[in-house]
């Protein structure tokens, strides 16, 4: 018997590439969206838009996805409709950390989030290297965290977050809190705010005259090989002028005490941030 699956959210931005994977499956997906885009994106897919009471009731799995800030209360009014024994699926580990996923005891729940084609991933063609969020051609890894329920309830939540996030490579169990610590910490407070610093960079040099094509093609360059060296993927080092200038940036761009973005007290600050409208 096939597995029911309610999707919330469809026609959202996580939903559509959701909805683009089940349409592949043999789950029995019932999809479930109410924006005026949403509808237009699944109306496009040919995709039967069902009511959420409907949906809910009859689904074996809810996959809530939705925006953060519209989690909290989204879940409170489809976990009163749940069956017992079913299991709802969140796509990221904000709202569950910041308490916004109501308990019931007869309820599991999987948290799932992809962690997107690596740099490094070889493809066989360049539409699918192409695929730079994952879900389509590119493989990626996912992480996953039960964060209430039994090994089936996981076991299940991780065959389908396989199906979803498609072509996945490998599948990494994790805590809800360790999830937090790489997202929003690693790579949204960190490395996102890092990226969007090095591109302000860019900006300003183009800005002072140098070409643009000049500064892209160095900058892409230069930062993979520093994230090859750095991450492993090359036997190789850096010059010690670099290694010189690094030393010297560190107290000029950073604080002493920037690492606190990975305790959990700062961490729970981080996503009450992400969830508050």
């Amino acid at each position: 018997m096939s597995t029911r699956i309610a999707l919330i959210g469809a026609g959202g931005k996580m939903g559509c590439r959701l909805t683009d994977n089940f349409l592949k499956c043999s789950y029995l997906v019932d999809y479930v969206e109410v924006g005026p885009r949403g509808l237009e994106n699944l109306k496009a897919r040919g995709v039967r838009v069902v009511a959420e009471d409907q949906a809910v009731e009859a689904a074996d799995v809810v996959i809530l996805a939705v925006p953060d800030v519209a989690m909290g209360e989204i879940a409170e009014r489809v976990l009163r409709r749940m069956r017992p024994g079913s299991l709802l699926i969140t796509l990221d580990p904000a709202a569950p950390l910041d308490g916004q996923i109501p308990h019931r005891d007869d309820v599991a729940c999987v948290v799932a989030h992809p962690c997107h084609p690596s740099v490094f991933n070889w493809e066989p063609t360049e539409q699918a290297f192409r695929d730079f969020y994952g879900g389509i051609s590119a493989k990626q890894a996912i992480i996953c965290a039960l964060m209430r329920g039994g090994e089936p309830h996981y076991e299940l939540g991780v065959a389908i977050a396989r199906d979803m996030y498609a072509p996945v490579s490998r599948v990494h169990r994790v805590s809800l809190e360790q999830m937090a610590m790489l997202e929003p910490a690693l790579v949204e407070t960190l490395a996102q705010t890092c990226m969007e610093a090095v591109k302000e960079g860019c900006d300003r040099v183009v800005a002072a005259g140098v070409p643009a094509e000049a500064v892209r093609d160095f900058a892409l360059g230069h930062l993979r090989i520093q994230i090859a060296v750095l991450f492993g993927e090359v036997d190789g080092t850096f010059s010690d002028a670099a290694y010189k200038i690094t030393r010297r940036a560190r107290s000029v761009l950073f604080r002493d005490n920037w690492q606190r973005i990975f305790e959990l007290s700062d961490i729970r600050d981080q996503v009450r941030d992400i969830t508050t409208r």
